[in-house]
């Protein structure tokens, strides 16, 4: 397998070398199953994940099209053996409108066929959730995003991932208006919360204030 590595949001002219041997430039790095493009956004591993999601659901098809199992029953499956592929990693994804609504309305699709709700026969999404008792993706993934800080202000100050919260890379920013991050999303919540990061990494080794946090 080849090193590479891949400049996020920002130019630079210097190479990078492991053991002796250059890293090759890419857009995209696949790690730990998730896919890390140059732009620092989730896009490419959003749409990833819904395909690996829509594959989990079809292997499933005969029990969606099978009698015998409740509702309920196949609404658990579902969370259980599609929902958890569809959402891996979104702990990390920096979320935007259109990425929200590709979410939701694969879900919503999956839930449809589920509840067997075909044309002509309609129903509303906040009924469709209700029936389902689903959460809506952006309170999901936000959870998901707390749950990660939360995790990851318990570790070591010395620790990579810690590190990672407060590192600013090197390197010339691109021209234009800057990316949104998720360190970013992060801040604009703490601040509708009147909170900090020194607020959040006393309130991290409090487990049970975390957990209510998130």
């Amino acid at each position: 397998m080849k090193n590479q590595d891949s400049p996020i949001n920002t130019t630079r002219n210097n190479r990078i070398t492991l053991d002796g041997e250059d890293l090759e430039d890419v857009k995209t790095v696949t790690y730990l199953g998730s896919i890390i493009d140059e732009q620092g956004g989730s896009d490419t591993d959003v749409k990833a994940r819904i395909g690996k999601a829509r594959a989990a659901y079809l292997q499933l098809k005969n029990i969606w099209n099978s009698k015998q199992p409740s509702t309920n029953t196949k609404v658990r499956i579902f969370n259980t053996n599609v929902k958890t592929v569809l959402l891996y990693g979104a702990e990390t994804w920096r979320t935007t409108k259109a990425i929200i609504h590709k979410i939701q309305v694969f879900i919503n699709s999956c839930l449809r066929k589920i509840l067997q709700i075909r044309w002509p026969d309609t129903i509303s999404n906040n009924q469709l959730w209700e029936r389902t008792n689903q959460v809506p993706p952006e309170e999901e993934i936000r959870k998901k995003h707390w749950k990660w800080i939360g995790h990851t202000l318990r570790k070591a100050p010395n620790c990579v991932t810690r590190q990672a919260l407060t590192w600013n890379p090197q390197g010339q920013r691109r021209r234009g208006r800057p990316k949104n991050t998720l360190r970013r999303e992060m801040e604009i919540d703490m601040k509708k919360m009147n909170k900090n990061w020194m607020n959040l990494e006393k309130k991290a080794h409090d487990r049970v204030g975390c957990r209510k946090q998130a």
